[in-house]
């Protein structure tokens, strides 16, 4: 599961991460949230890659109409290949998710406690990511994402059974080339992170109000 992230980066580290042909402008964001505008990483028709925004909350292009669906924030790596909602994006529009880090909460409603999964030396994370394009019937559109998850690490079991997939720079390429219009190799890389790779900070409680942003928001906990 991940339904909160971070990217707090600077532009220009985002686009020397993903060694992207553009750079957009963007402040840092401490609690992003579902059906909010978010950054992903795509690989354009002539092999490069670019940064663009979307709406995080699939919609699948055989919707109907948007209204009268509940968007998908999360794919299972296990089965969308296989899932009407997911192969088609599988196959054809993977991306890629910038973010600095993500969250999970532990505790009793009305008094859960956030922890930050970040990397252990600082920077940047790229989670798997599937796109869509929906067009309605009356020529309106929607640029869509979901973070695809997997099983937990042994740094995440204690928190949750699921955790976003992490995928490598020496990867990037192989994620985001769809030219195929298959996904075997792609699948291959649906597996958790290593262990050492993140660690784990409890941050304020004030995260829990998707409303409230800014850097006070990893302060400690509030006792």
């Amino acid at each position: 599961m991940c339904s909160r992230y971070s990217l707090t980066a600077p532009p220009e580290a985002v686009r020397a991460y993903f060694a992207t042909g553009n750079a957009l402008e963007f402040p840092a964001r401490y609690n992003i949230a579902p059906t909010q505008p978010v950054l992903i990483v795509r690989r354009t028709l002539s092999g490069e890659r670019e940064q663009y925004l979307v709406r995080w909350g699939l919609i699948p292009s055989w919707v109907k109409d948007p209204r009268d669906f509940t968007t998908i924030i999360n794919a299972r790596s296990e089965t969308a290949a296989e899932k009407p909602s997911f192969r088609g994006a599988m196959r054809h529009r993977r991306c890629l998710v910038p973010a600095t880090g993500f969250y999970e909460w532990t505790g009793k409603p009305g008094a859960k406690q956030p922890h930050l999964f970040r990397p252990r030396d600082g920077g940047l994370i790229a989670m798997a990511g599937l796109a869509e394009h929906w067009v309605g019937a009356d020529g309106s559109e929607l640029e869509t994402m979901a973070i695809l998850t997997t099983s937990a690490n042994t740094t995440m079991e204690p928190f949750h059974d699921r955790m976003p997939v992490i995928i490598t720079p020496d990867h990037f390429d192989a994620w985001l080339d769809c030219t195929s219009g298959t996904s075997k190799f792609a699948e291959s890389l649906l597996a958790p992170a290593p262990a050492d790779l993140l660690e784990v900070v409890d941050v304020s409680r004030s995260l829990n109000n998707p409303r409230n942003e800014g850097p006070a928001l990893h302060s400690a906990p509030d006792a």
